[in-house]
């Protein structure tokens, strides 16, 4: 499988982007380095074209990110800085 995942920073609540053959190892890196770093979402597909176009889409297009980013938000009920309460 190729995975497309988001991670979330716990303290900065930054996002990161990024792709892997192998999700389990590739967070475990990026939590060596900073173990602030938590797996906030992941889609996996079966072609590696296909994660890595998603990818790119998420990286390029605003528009995109901006629904994932809504979603991941809600999902973890999390309130970025500057955004007001509903």
């Amino acid at each position: 499988m190729h995975y497309l995942y988001v991670l979330i920073h716990r303290r900065t609540k930054r996002l990161y982007i990024g792709f892997s053959t192998n999700l389990k190892q590739r967070v475990g890196s990026h939590q060596k380095r900073d173990a602030d770093w938590q797996l906030a979402y992941y889609e996996a597909y079966a072609s590696e074209a296909e994660a890595r176009q998603r990818e790119r889409d998420l990286k390029q297009y605003g528009s995109a990110w901006g629904h994932l980013k809504k979603r991941i938000q809600r999902s973890l009920d999390l309130k970025w800085a500057g955004e007001a309460s509903n």
